[in-house]
């Protein structure tokens, strides 16, 4: 399995950092055994768990990600976990403010700020594989 997350490039250094962990947070919650075990140091010092897979952070820009993550849903691939973090979600005070403001936006208004595309290897290679690392 493979996971890659493509943030917009153009997001200021706190809004990237945001947008890597909230994904991360969703995709740890939706994957069975991403993450490791418990780990201690030679002092006995416990190290939670931390992923257990390498997660490439790619970029592309605003207009590249709405594409994408409507290019992915319209494939209806089973094998494919995708999870968008968008601007509705960035916005919004509380998840019920997120509830309520969804549920009234038109995919044409929702501009999304990053991706995780977590699959089989060969999959997520083939969509993510042309895109740059996020620098």
């Amino acid at each position: 399995m493979k996971c890659v997350m493509i943030i917009d490039k153009d997001l200021p250094i706190g809004l990237i950092a945001n947008t890597a962990a909230a994904l991360g947070i969703s995709l740890a919650s939706e994957t069975k055994d991403l993450i490791g075990k418990k780990l201690k140091d030679i002092n006995g010092r416990v190290h939670e768990g931390i992923t257990n897979i390498p997660i490439p952070i790619l970029a592309l820009s605003k207009e590249e990600l709405k594409d994408k993550y409507d290019e992915i849903l319209e494939k209806d691939n089973q094998d494919l976990k995708i999870i968008g973090f968008n601007d509705v979600a960035q916005k919004s005070l509380s998840y019920d403010d997120y509830e309520i403001k969804l549920a009234s936006s038109d995919k044409a208004q929702i501009n999304y700020l990053g991706l995780c595309i977590y699959g089989p290897k060969k999959k997520v290679n083939k969509l993510t594989g042309n895109l740059k690392m996020l620098r």
